[in-house]
């Protein structure tokens, strides 16, 4: 470097100058997002969340499909054909609006498309892929049972056959989108193993009641999904896949997106945390002048970007089809921690204001509660990474 080059100004906003891995596209993917969730879901949020309600689903369904949110690291049938790394900004910027609409994009597209895209038939894709893309159908996917979380496996819903036909029957549990659905992506175990089936919820025996009294993602609908004797034409199962491979692949998918969205809460309570600090007096001068409260922004700034630049780094490798599902364990165990700890320390500088909905801080927070566990919880990921760190397997 010259002594005559001029060093760019330090950013607070982006203080490592991530901005410069992205190019053009990716920066109006990611301020198009922004500019939708600034405008649709933050002058509203605080109150869907109070209420435990997302009211108008259907209708900003169908305006995320217009920029192009839904399915969007999909190709063809009406999905974007967006890269790895423009849909983890797309999950950041929604998640820093609220996690329940991060939630909303990510089953829909990463999970319910996702299973159609790469392992149904054509006739599936043609009639279902579309419609998800525009938000006119919004999907969900049924894996985890009441009593079976973290050992799908064990899964109690099953298939029978029956002719040519299939009857589903079983139960699943903490479905997003289960009671505004059309379409139901739900595992079940057959004679041949476990099976994916593409289930239209107007389908007699099916239905999807909303699970209420939540205390996170309150702003998100929330299902359990009842199968009493489904019956099913024989085309309705998904034709590319049989074992937990299915859905896991799935899961993996869905998870990456958490990796960059869950840091989408992480800096939403840390720029609350920032302005606060910068204009609650005590003692006679903000306390941002403070050594203790500058440590802790420090500390969290470090934590905040050091996960944005892991997102990246692994949207990078998804997008070079190098993505390997220990290296999003990785990803989804480190920055939800790490979120959930810049959450906890932003509401220490807000003190009691902390606590109020006029802020972002709790509700992150206890957002990231329900993060932390779904899609793997944090002992699932932790032994998923021992695994291939030693070569032994302790899952059982």
């Amino acid at each position: 470097m010259s002594r005559a080059s001029k060093l760019p100004p330090f950013d607070p906003g982006d203080p490592l100058g991530i901005d410069d891995l992205l190019d053009a596209e990716d920066l109006a993917v990611r301020d198009t997002v922004r500019s939708w969730a600034a405008d649709r879901v933050l002058p509203h949020i605080a109150d869907w969340y109070e209420r435990g309600e997302l009211p108008g689903i259907r209708e900003l369904a169908r305006e995320l499909g217009s920029i192009g949110a839904l399915g969007m690291s999909l190709d063809g049938y009406g999905c974007a054909g967006a890269t790895a790394v423009q849909y983890g900004l797309a999950c950041l910027e929604l998640e820093a609006a609220d996690s329940g609409i991060r939630s909303l994009v990510s089953v829909q597209g990463s999970l319910a498309m996702y299973a159609i895209h790469r392992y149904g038939s054509e006739e599936q894709k043609q009639r279902w892929l579309p419609g998800m893309a525009a938000g006119e159908i919004i999907g969900c996917f049924g894996l985890t049972e009441p009593d079976h979380g973290s050992d799908p496996a064990a899964m109690r819903t099953h298939a029978k056959r029956d002719g040519g036909d299939w009857v589903l029957t079983g139960r699943k549990m903490w479905i997003t989108n289960g009671s505004v659905a059309g379409v139901a992506v739900v595992w079940a175990q057959t004679d041949d193993g476990i099976r994916g089936f593409v289930v239209p919820t107007d389908t007699p025996g099916f239905s999807a009641p909303e699970i209420k009294h939540k205390w996170s993602l309150r702003a998100s609908v929330t299902s359990e999904l009842v199968m009493d004797e489904v019956r099913l034409p024989g085309d309705a199962v998904l034709p590319e896949v049989t074992g937990l491979r299915g859905p896991l692949s799935c899961l993996s998918h869905a998870r990456y997106g958490i990796v960059w969205g869950s840091m989408g809460a992480a800096r939403s309570s840390f720029e609350a945390a920032v302005s606060y600090a910068r204009t609650r007096e005590q003692f006679g001068r903000p306390i941002g002048g403070f050594q203790l409260t500058q440590a802790k922004l420090a500390d969290m700034a470090l934590e905040l970007h050091k996960g944005i630049l892991l997102a990246h780094h692994l949207g990078m490798r998804m997008d070079a089809g190098k993505l390997r599902p220990e290296q999003v364990s990785f990803g989804k165990l480190n920055n939800v921690r790490e979120a959930i700890e810049i959450c906890r320390t932003s509401r220490t500088i807000l003190g009691a204001n902390g606590i109020s909905l006029e802020y972002p801080v709790m509700r992150h927070a206890t957002n990231l509660e329900s993060v932390l566990t779904y899609e793997g919880t944090v002992e699932m990921h932790q032994l998923v990474l021992g695994k291939a760190l030693t070569g032994l397997d302790a899952f059982r």
